[in-house]
């Protein structure tokens, strides 16, 4: 079958190049594919009750599926050139400013209306900051929620699949490039596909198979960091000051013992800690939901720290997977440690767990966060929690939870020119995929900026 466009992955960077696509020429023969399923169909086994943890599904509802890993986040867009990747670098800075509004906009009228816009300009939270050895970073903060983040997509969704043919639980295995002027074939379990221009969106979950494909096309790659941590979960009250004027709110902190970036990240006031597979590994996470009926009494937030390896490693994934793995051995999954028991250097049990003043929304194994955390890592950690503690008091309390690990992988950084598109003239590679964007915001611009190039061309 014969297309004007594939796009792989259904994520937010292959759903807006859609919709831009769309928008701008209608007669263009689309087709997009999904690993996972569609967003109707993604459903995670997990209920706390019966399914405690995860049981390995063969394509992870949380990870995968229509409106990729972020489907079921809480739906934070951050409008800043500061954190959440570097595609100013490639298109400017206004223009990557003006993409992610123009997302903003979209979300707005498809069902996001009515939602939040945080922002930190002049904020006496950064001062505050400030004074105690802290760095709070600029950014507008549109707060969708798990659940309105949910109404968007399906919206944009409903938008589409009438006028782009989706191919669900239907994972590309090779991408083949043909003669210059035949364009890209892509090969699936059910039969091969052809088109003149190809969009690569799948993701960070797609980070090894997205090496294969460069592999295989002769496209230069470099190495990219990996970030590990943990997720913090304490009572909402104690980071109130922060969450309810800012929302989210990316704190940066340099230790002083190694002198290391730590930083807070994916903040979920009055939510929940969740589960994660990303290729078999099972991590933690956080979501939070715009309906007050949704609200737990906590927030949670990620403490993390980067790691960027060179010569003669260079596999920083690997490096993550590792550590993950070996919590999965110790705790059948995440564990869970009390801050206090961390720092008497004590491994937490059910009891203590049970008897703490914070109940824990995540059904993990109390364990020694120490056995499998580098001390490097988690002495920065440490400090990180003490530092916040002179700015909302009673972080670094006895009960405050910490679950690992935590960890981001990040696509190595795929060599793409200044309209995102590879060494092969009509292959584009986007979003986390591309190793250049690592948010919601930034990915879904970065799927508009290369349908428009696309568009102007056809």
């Amino acid at each position: 079958m014969n297309y004007d466009v594939i796009i792989v992955g259904a994520g937010p960077g292959g759903i807006f190049s859609a919709y831009e696509l769309v928008k701008l020429n209608p007669a263009l023969k689309i087709a997009v594919f999904e690993a996972g399923n569609s967003l109707d169909k993604r459903k995670c086994p997990i209920d706390g009750v019966k399914i405690k943890s995860c049981i390995g599904c063969e394509s992870c509802a949380i990870m995968n599926g229509f409106g990729g890993a972020g489907a079921f986040s809480d739906g934070k867009y951050n409008i800043t050139n500061q954190f959440g990747g570097t595609l100013f670098e490639y298109i400017g800075k206004n223009e990557a400013i003006d993409l992610m509004k123009y997302v903003d906009e979209i979300n707005l009228s498809h069902g996001g209306e009515g939602t939040k816009l945080y922002s930190t300009a002049n904020s006496e939270i950064k001062r505050m900051c400030l004074q105690n050895g802290l760095h709070l970073l600029d950014a507008q903060v549109r707060h969708l929620g798990t659940d309105i983040n949910y109404v968007v997509l399906e919206n944009l969704y409903n938008e589409l699949k009438d006028k782009v043919e989706f191919f669900f639980r239907t994972p590309v295995e090779k991408v083949e490039k043909l003669d210059e002027s035949s364009g890209y074939r892509v090969y699936t379990k059910d039969g091969s596909y052809s088109c003149t221009t190809c969009i690569i969106s799948v993701g960070r979950s797609g980070s090894k198979w997205m090496e294969t494909v460069c592999k295989d096309l002769n496209i230069p790659t470099k190495s990219n960091r990996v970030d590990i941590g943990v997720r913090v979960e304490l009572p909402a009250e104690i980071f109130a000051s922060l969450t309810d004027e800012l929302y989210e709110s990316k704190i940066v902190y340099r230790t002083a013992k190694f002198e290391d970036l730590v930083r807070t990240f994916c903040m979920n006031p009055h939510g929940a800690v969740v589960n994660e597979n990303t290729n078999g590994i099972v991590t933690v996470n956080g979501h939070s939901y715009e309906d007050p009926e949704k609200h737990t009494e906590n927030t949670n937030f990620a403490l993390l720290v980067s790691k960027h390896f060179s010569k003669p490693f260079k596999d920083s994934n690997g490096y993550g997977e590792s550590i993950a793995r070996l919590s999965n051995m110790l705790g059948g999954g995440v564990i869970v440690q009390r801050f206090g028991d961390l720092v008497r250097g004590r491994r937490s049990n059910e009891e203590r767990i049970r008897e703490g003043y914070v109940t824990p929304t995540l059904a993990a194994t109390p364990g020694d966060l120490s056995l499998v955390i580098p001390k490097r890592i988690l002495d920065g950690i440490i400090e990180m929690i003490y530092a916040l503690d002179k700015i909302c008091p009673g972080t670094a309390n006895d009960d405050t939870l910490l679950y690992g690990v935590e960890v981001k992988f990040y696509n190595m950084e795929v060599e793409i020119d200044e309209n995102l598109e590879t060494c092969h003239k009509g292959l584009y590679v986007i979003g986390d995929g591309s190793g250049v964007t690592h948010s919601l915001s930034h990915a879904s611009a970065s799927g508009v900026y290369v349908a428009r190039h696309i568009a102007k061309d056809s």
